[in-house]
């Protein structure tokens, strides 16, 4: 971007001017529903002044070039013909209204022009310009009609009081074609990013910025979008899908106009910089930047921090509450506000021994529980070598990771309605029921038989079931079934034969994942993996009461800071 550009916000009705539309560009196309949003955005946002105050409403840059006497109108024809076509309108119904203050031509269709300043109906289907032009006008009367004078009285006001459009012009030695390409064909329009990063380095910047400083902050500014460009901080900072930020630096500049996960208006934050810069200075501004980058940096560098926030992030909070938790306070008081947030994201109500998996509720909260276990068995290893690798957890290998809880031990067939699923099932547990030991040659030979046939019936497929199920399961206790104890966070792309396996075929499958470095949470791997179980009660193929046991006391010790203990009974036979 160079400094060559002019930056500022217009009311509507201080847009004064003659707009030629150059050949490059098509006519105008907006059809009803952009002309009654723009209608409906303009009004109910006006309204909502009365409610709260001054409330001013932004539309979208208009983007010009300077040529004489006359401005070429590279990006914003639509907008600038509809508003003009309201003027036009409010006009005809109140003659005390004045003329829109700018005109319209065109480069190459003259015809254009003059139907825009006639509005002669009966040659509205002369050419397609004419059409576009004349049912925009129709539905610009039908929407005023509603309610015709409060809407003409009260757009008319709020064009002269509330309602801007970003004004960008660029120098004259801009290739305009290749810069209406970039925003109209290439559909990357300009960004609240690039609009404040043109408020830095514009020729017209009122401050005279030196070309020096405008320099420094322009590397300054990329460096920090490069940086956040390191998917690690970038997925630990935020749950966004790749798409949601065109420029990453968008994500500080949000945090520091207060935007809200929930304003539609695009661009709020450079609009919330344009109004910031008139009673503070642009250095102090891009201070405020800097530092703000340089303090979410700091949490990413900060082992307690990268953790606690991490996960704050990751189960729901916004960045935007956390920074403004953060203002104006130590780094102790800091740290007690994040274990508050921790401790009420999983409060409940009870006993978590009775939260269940087949409960939709229950379900967020073991979620939420055991991804908070993750997040802090790493955290609290010795050493703090290791981190949690919020970006393997959310994108994988460059897709969004979706998790599920999923049974450690499964007896329940959820999802399992094809014969390839069936024989997909007997192929995985025919090695953990060769590897148990004693003879089950008879079973084997069963399981092996009905993969093979032709057409599997379900009668058969789940009485080999029952029996493989018995075989590999730990009596008793089945009440912990679908509780926390038998429950572990796992990719939702495993498939419906795997998800309803023993213990011993999931941790096998785990192993052989493992191997290939597919990422796996900290907690699951060391679930399957038999970590948290004493050797003297460890049974490699089996998951029993023993294991829930040492499963529950490691959540426990975990998450000592932010739950009350759960305890399991120690009984069961096999």
């Amino acid at each position: 971007m160079n400094n060559d550009i002019i930056l500022e916000t217009k009311l509507v009705a201080d847009v004064k001017g003659a707009f030629y539309v150059p050949s490059y560009q098509r006519g105008y196309r907006w059809g009803e529903v952009e002309v009654t949003r723009l209608l409906d955005d303009v009004y109910q946002n006006g309204l909502k002044k009365y409610d709260n105050g001054n409330k001013k409403y932004c539309l979208q840059p208009v983007v010009v070039r300077k040529s004489g006497d006359v401005y070429e109108l590279i990006d914003g024809q639509q907008r600038l013909t509809t508003l003009y076509l309201i003027y036009k309108y409010m006009k005809n119904v109140n003659p005390f209204f004045s003329d829109p203050a700018f005109s319209l031509t065109y480069q190459t269709r003259e015809q254009s022009a003059d139907f825009l300043k006639t509005l002669d109906m009966s040659k509205q289907d002369d050419n397609i310009d004419f059409w576009f032009i004349a049912n925009a006008y129709k539905t610009i009367q039908k929407w005023f009609e509603q309610d015709m004078q409060i809407r003409v009285m009260h757009i008319f006001e709020y064009f002269k009081e509330d309602v801007k459009i970003i004004w960008y012009e660029v120098g004259e030695s801009e290739d305009a074609i290749s810069l209406f390409t970039r925003l109209n064909i290439g559909k990357i329009p300009l960004t609240s990013a690039e609009l404040v990063k043109a408020m830095f380095l514009s020729r017209d910047n009122s401050e005279n910025m030196s070309r020096e400083k405008q320099e420094e902050i322009s590397l300054q500014w990329d460096n920090i979008e490069r940086e956040l460009h390191n998917d690690s901080l970038w997925s630990f900072l935020t749950n966004s899908i790749e798409d949601e930020y065109q420029t990453r630096i968008d994500l500080v500049l949000d945090l520091i106009s207060g935007k809200d996960e929930a304003t539609r208006e695009k661009y709020y934050t450079f609009f919330k910089f344009d109004e910031m810069r008139k009673g503070v200075s642009l250095d102090d501004i891009w201070k405020n930047i800097y530092q703000t980058f340089l303090i979410l940096k700091g949490w990413y560098e900060d082992h307690n921090l990268y953790h606690k926030i991490g996960y704050l992030i990751a189960s729901g909070t916004s960045l935007q509450k956390i920074f403004e938790l953060s203002k104006d306070k130590k780094k102790d008081e800091f740290n007690a506000a994040f274990d508050a947030l921790i401790k009420k994201s999983v409060a409940i109500s009870g006993n978590y021994s009775e939260l269940s998996y087949e409960k939709p509720l229950d379900y967020k909260r073991i979620s939420t529980l055991l991804l908070l276990f993750n997040v802090e068995s790493v955290r609290q290893t010795d050493g703090k070598a290791q981190r949690f690798p919020f970006d393997k957890f959310k994108h994988g290998n460059g897709n969004n990771v979706k998790w599920s809880l999923e049974h450690i031990h499964a007896q329940q067939s959820e999802g399992m309605k094809t014969q390839e699923v069936w024989k997909m099932w007997l192929e995985l547990h025919i090695p953990s029921v060769k590897s148990i030991g004693g003879d089950h040659s008879e079973l084997i030979e069963e399981m092996q038989h009905a993969k093979d046939m032709d057409k599997l019936e379900r009668s058969l497929f789940e009485t080999i079931q029952q029996e493989v199920l018995t075989l590999l399961s730990v009596s008793g206790n089945t009440e912990y079934m679908h509780s926390i104890a038998n429950l572990a966070l796992l990719n939702t792309d495993v498939n419906a034969a795997l998800n309803n396996s023993t213990f011993d075929v999931k941790r096998n499958q785990i192993v052989e994942m493992d191997k290939k470095g597919e990422y796996i949470p900290f907690c699951t791997k060391m679930v399957f993996l038999k970590y948290y179980t004493p050797s003297e009660d460890n049974q490699l193929h089996f998951w029993g009461q023993a294991d829930r046991i040492a499963y529950v006391n490691a959540i426990n010790n975990a998450l000592s800071n932010y739950i009350e203990p759960i305890v399991l009974e120690k009984k069961e036979t096999k």
